[in-house]
């Protein structure tokens, strides 16, 4: 079980990590980036999200995900409890019912990401305007 319990730590942060990434801004094929080309336009937009950062804004809610991951949790080892207990092991099904919960909440937040930060996303816009670039979307 330990071992088990480990591997599923593992496996939560790599999701916990995967589920932080944020959408990218799309650019409009127009002159300053066919002029530049794609590889410093994506260097430019990592500049502009870590600037962003820098000034507190948050690509993907990183708190709110959190949050969430932490109340699938809750609620799975509320569950994995009163099953394990009926079957004599409330402490194993708690772990159990936990990182199930967890997983699959990561796995669906994967699956389909919110959108950036409506702040965030303004001011990644609105650094790659100043550089001569058009956002027209994030995906």
């Amino acid at each position: 079980m330990k071992v088990l319990l480990r591997n599923c730590v593992v496996l939560t942060v790599v999701l916990m990590t995967l589920a932080g990434c944020a959408r990218r801004p799309v650019l409009y094929p127009n002159e300053h980036l066919t002029r530049v080309g794609v590889e410093t336009a994506e260097q430019d937009i990592r500049a502009c999200m870590d600037l962003a950062s820098q000034y507190g804004l948050s690509a993907s809610g990183a708190g709110r995900v959190a949050g969430e991951t932490a109340s699938d949790a809750t609620v799975g080892a509320a569950s994995g409890a009163a099953v394990g207990s009926i079957y004599g092991n409330a402490g194993d099904g708690a772990a159990a019912g936990a990182l199930g919960s967890t997983v699959s909440g990561l796995v669906r937040k994967i699956l389909h990401p919110r959108p950036p930060d409506p702040a965030f996303r303004r001011y990644v816009d609105q650094c790659l305007r100043e550089r001569g670039y058009e956002p027209i979307n994030w995906q």
